[in-house]
């Protein structure tokens, strides 16, 4: 069974920074590509950024430049580390290594204040 423990998330002023983890367990997390979405509040949950099993990189618009998708193979965790945070960037922050995943981790709370 995979585990997704995401952390990392708080409470950040706009225009700062905050690094999200993802421990995962059960998966051959060197061959699976991995995704983080979010879901704001009243809002559906969106893809945010990916990163192939082989480093390649692909993010949603709107974070494009501000937030970098990366892995560690040996410690078996994703990262994704957020800059230049606005208000539109609060929600609860999921991993997964699904692009459609009917199962979810408990995700972490990011709060961006104006």
């Amino acid at each position: 069974q995979v585990h997704l423990v995401e952390s990392g998330g708080g409470l950040v002023q706009a225009g700062g920074s905050l690094r999200l983890s993802c421990r995962v367990s059960g998966l051959i997390f060197r061959l699976s590509a991995m995704h983080w979405f979010r879901q704001a509040p009243g809002k559906q949950r969106e893809l945010v950024a990916s990163i192939s099993s082989d480093g390649i990189t692909d993010y949603k618009d709107s974070v494009e430049g501000r937030f970098t998708i990366s892995r560690d193979n040996v410690r078996t965790t994703l990262f994704l580390q957020m800059s230049t945070l606005n208000p539109d960037d609060t929600g609860i922050y999921y991993c997964n290594y699904l692009r459609n995943p009917t199962r979810w981790g408990r995700g972490t709370q990011v709060t961006v204040s104006s």
